[in-house]
């Protein structure tokens, strides 16, 4: 179990204990003399305490003569030397263009979260202890050479006893407290540097934190993977372009799971798919149809779509696999997102400020002049130019760098966002760089914000919200009369005097409580009688 990861432990600021201090000091100087090695201490030059500490115990571990790689490249290596829980932190770190510039970003995102198999004995004796029941009970055979091991587990292929192939992914031993001292780590130093440097806060470090955690605390429970792919296939249903392995929830657990063997073309093998008889506009109208539906149809999307987890099946159908990093948008955060994209492609730079505004992005006290004119100076570049030429992933990455001048605060959904699309239009470019993911999407596009900001769709969100909110309002009441029955039963006195003057207060105004009523009412009558006989 991860022990010192719950989440709710990142609810409150940790507190700063001697014996834990001094834990993470000592590894805090092992982390200073890697990073030192690779010439890669610019990492916390932004924080002024944190940066001389480093600086100072790693300076005799420096490397010395010419560095030919570049800053990414060696943050990378060093990253990959501390291990699983910096790996991960590294690929995390990758969406965060607005902190290291869009090379860094992009050389970090090359990090691979490979590590050496553990045994197959070792994952056989895994699987009994989750599932309770001996291997040849569970499977006809049992791969014991592992077909890829990452930080967190290894996939092994097998076959159960009813005759299905499956891929079976186990836990690997021990890392749930290996994580735990890392996450433990990440955590004292967030706090610590937004206590030492209070403008890092906006960038939100213990946030960071946060969502490394929660996000390995996900990948430690398989049985979340499994309801993630379930959902997905769900979200899917009937779709023959894409499609998301059956789950075989009999053998899954906590720390297995167990899933539809796929077949298929790496979707990045230009040469296989050729030969396999797949058209390559064919698999990159279908990605971006896919794509496109799992963000702004559905607002859950596979967060981690990097070639090793999409393939091309014999059908032509894109299959995704590894669905432990996935990402949920909600309804606002679409429309927030629809609307400034369509307007940096319109040129509307001042739409896309009200935008931002409008979402509580960027502070009210901050001028929508000046953010309009810093938007112009990112869309001017693309404006008038082929669709197909357009990053709009390099597009996201440079609005987010503007985030230091006008005080916006990080959005992580819209960072690990970006970092999809980033490989989405990676994998678009290796397969054809005439062709760009986001003009094969325009028609969906199109037909969406139709559906979802025209003027229908608008006042039928409106109506939403006002049913919503006179259907809250019993509710309300009945808190309301709870309150006062505690009140009343806890024995708060007050004099009768000041009860009679405060209900005759009470009396006067009681007219305005209900006036919200009747004006929806009135509001809900006027609507209908419009949509009844308006036409």
């Amino acid at each position: 179990m991860l022990r010192s990861t719950p989440l709710g432990a990142f609810d409150a600021q940790p507190k700063f204990g001697l014996r834990r201090s001094l834990r993470n000091l000592a590894r805090l100087t092992r982390i200073a003399l890697t990073l030192a090695r690779h010439d890669a201490l610019f990492l916390f030059t932004g924080v002024p305490v944190v940066a001389s500490y480093l600086r100072l115990t790693g300076w005799f571990a420096r490397r010395r003569g010419h560095v030919t790689a570049r800053p990414g490249e060696r943050l990378a290596a060093a990253l990959d030397e501390l291990g699983p829980g910096f790996i991960k932190l590294g690929q995390l770190l990758s969406t965060r263009a607005d902190l290291f510039g869009e090379e860094i970003a992009a050389d970090l995102a090359r990090l691979q979260d490979r590590l050496p198999p553990f045994s197959g004995a070792a994952a056989r004796a895994a699987i009994e202890r989750e599932l309770g029941r001996p291997l040849e009970i569970l499977f006809q055979s049992f791969d014991e050479i592992a077909i890829a091991a990452a930080s967190i587990a290894q996939v092994h292929f097998a076959r159960t006893t009813d005759g299905h192939d499956v891929a079976v992914k186990v836990l690997r031993p021990g890392v749930a407290n290996a994580f735990a001292r890392d996450l433990d780590l990440f955590l004292w130093l967030a706090t610590l540097i937004e206590r030492v440097y209070p403008p890092s806060r906006r960038l939100k470090p213990i946030e960071i934190v946060r969502t490394l955690a929660e996000i390995v605390t996900f990948e430690m429970d398989l049985r979340f993977e499994a309801a993630a792919a379930s959902e997905l296939a769900e979200n899917f249903a009937g779709d023959l372009s894409f499609h998301v392995p059956r789950i075989d929830w009999s053998r899954t657990g906590r720390g297995v799971l167990t899933l539809e063997r796929i077949e298929g073309v790496r979707i990045d093998d230009r040469a296989g798919l050729i030969a396999a008889g797949h058209r390559v506009e064919d698999v990159l109208a279908k990605a971006a149809s896919a794509f496109f539906n799992q963000v702004f149809r559905d607002g859950f999307f596979h967060a981690d779509m990097h070639p090793g987890n999409m393939f091309v099946d014999a059908s032509g159908a894109i299959v995704v696999v590894d669905f432990g990093i996935m990402g949920r948008l909600d309804r606002i955060t679409r429309w927030y997102l629809a609307d400034m994209l369509i307007g940096f492609l319109l040129g509307d730079y001042r739409r896309v400020a009200e935008v931002h505004f409008a979402a509580g992005y960027v502070p009210p006290t901050r001028s929508i002049d000046a953010f309009t004119q810093a938007c112009r100076a990112i869309g001017e570049p693309i404006l008038g130019r082929p669709l197909q030429e357009i990053s709009v992933a390099r597009l996201l990455a440079q609005l987010f760098q503007v985030t230091e001048q006008f005080d916006m605060e990080t959005q992580p959904q819209l960072l690990l966002l970006q970092k999809t699309m980033v490989l989405v239009e990676g994998i678009g470019r290796r397969l054809d760089p005439e062709i760009n993911v986001w003009a094969l999407s325009q028609p969906l596009i199109e037909s969406w914000m139709r559906a979802n900001r025209g003027p229908e769709a608008r006042l039928r969100y409106r109506l939403e919200t006002l049913a919503d909110t006179i259907e809250r309002l019993p509710r309300l009441v009945e808190k309301l009369e709870t309150f006062v029955d505690d009140i009343a039963h806890d024995g708060i006195l007050l004099h009768a005097e000041s009860l009679a003057s405060h209900a005759a207060e009470q009396a006067k105004r009681a007219w305005l409580a209900v006036l919200p009523l009747y004006l929806a009412a009135a509001a809900l009558l006027a609507i209908a009688a419009v949509l009844l006989f308006g036409g």
